[in-house]
């Protein structure tokens, strides 16, 4: 579980002495040694076969996303990570993100209770509100209620979190009285995260709720959140909510070499980002954008001591207790993707503890 962090008088966060490392993906399909993309069940193995190697080389985390699209071969993070509960002993196992405003949040928590059990109480989940929409038309919402769906069933699964009888009532389904979900854990809650993109308003929510918070930072300088960091720990002392710990999910991948990795990371930065720029108007990928995001930005990408020095950087700034590597992004070789998860838990990691030390 992740360490609470101390709050000084004004609200702030004082820099972390210990970091736990974690792994996070999207379950991209991938590709064979020769470039040829691999099935989505057979993408859904190496995934499973990643977390067990995760936990293995001892990392904290292994987080697995959802989505509803081609690309991506996990749209149950749940049932992957219950396969790779069966096959492991001490990693901690949650999603990446669960798209909470298009699913019930009794399902959801009932889900995660059950993966906690089997897990032997590892089980964590990160609720979010989803930067792909395709889940919206496919389960019958409408995305003009986007932000009412996730506000309320935010807090309907507050309310489930305690483990009892739950009365409630909104607008987007049908109330609860003195209902119950099960199963229920046996710590007697779920550690529950809550993905934020960067809104003053997310980070206030969430420490309404007394959830811990993850920044997902996917481009620009990670110091620019310091200021949410700080409104979300003023928030949990101004809601009377007990101190809770940051985390960041951040894109990037680790090589021998920052040549070998930038020679690697490059071309499926670029293909991925001339999809985004298709879908959502932004602008085509550059190679200079690329490198200023690896040297800058919110990519850590590079050898072990650039990844570790960049890593330890934003863990210091920020005052985090967790950083999640979003370790691919695209149809990767499994072979270059299982080399990378070896460097960043048996070089990267042990060069971020003396960092901080």
């Amino acid at each position: 579980m992740a360490k609470d962090l101390s709050t000084t008088a004004s609200g702030s966060v004082p820099e972390s002495p210990h970091l736990e490392l974690g792994l996070d993906t999207f379950g991209d399909v991938l590709a064979d040694s020769s470039g040829q993309r691999l099935s989505q069940g057979e993408s859904l193995r190496r995934v499973v076969e990643h977390g067990v190697l995760a936990d293995e080389l001892g990392l904290s985390y292994f987080g697995v996303g959802e989505h509803h699209r081609p690309d991506y071969a996990v749209s149950s993070p749940e049932i992957v990570l219950a396969a790779i509960a069966a096959r492991t002993q001490n990693i901690h196992l949650g999603s990446a993100v669960t798209v909470l405003s298009s699913d019930d949040p009794v399902r959801v928590y009932e889900h995660f209770a059950t993966l906690d059990g089997l897990s032997n109480g590892r089980a964590e989940v990160t609720l979010g509100r989803g930067s792909f929409i395709e889940s919206f038309p496919l389960f019958g919402y409408d995305l003009e209620d986007y932000n009412e769906l996730f506000e309320e069933k935010l807090e309907l699964f507050s309310l489930l979190r305690k483990e009892e009888p739950v009365t409630w009532q909104g607008t987007m389904r049908k109330p609860l009285s003195r209902q119950m979900a099960y199963p229920v854990t046996e710590s007697g809650s779920l550690t529950t995260w809550v993905g934020v993109g960067g809104s003053p308003e997310s980070v206030v929510r969430t420490a309404r709720y007394g959830f811990n918070l993850m920044l997902a930072i996917i481009g620009g300088d990670a110091a620019r959140f310091r200021p949410y960091v700080d409104l979300y720990h003023r928030s949990l002392a101004e809601f009377g909510q007990p101190t809770a710990p940051v985390g960041v999910h951040s894109p990037g991948f680790v090589a021998p070499t920052d040549k070998e990795a930038i020679d690697f990371y490059w071309p499926y930065y670029e293909s991925r980002g001339r999809i985004m720029s298709r879908e959502r108007g932004w602008p085509e990928p550059t190679f200079e954008h690329f490198l200023a995001e690896m040297e800058h930005g919110a990519h850590y990408v590079g050898s072990p001591e650039t990844v570790a020095t960049k890593i330890a950087a934003t863990a210091k700034t920020l005052g985090l207790s967790r950083f999640n590597l979003k370790y691919n992004g695209g149809p990767m070789p499994d072979e270059e993707l299982r080399s990378s998860i070896e460097l960043y838990a048996r070089e990267v990691a042990p060069l971020v503890q003396e960092k901080l030390a």
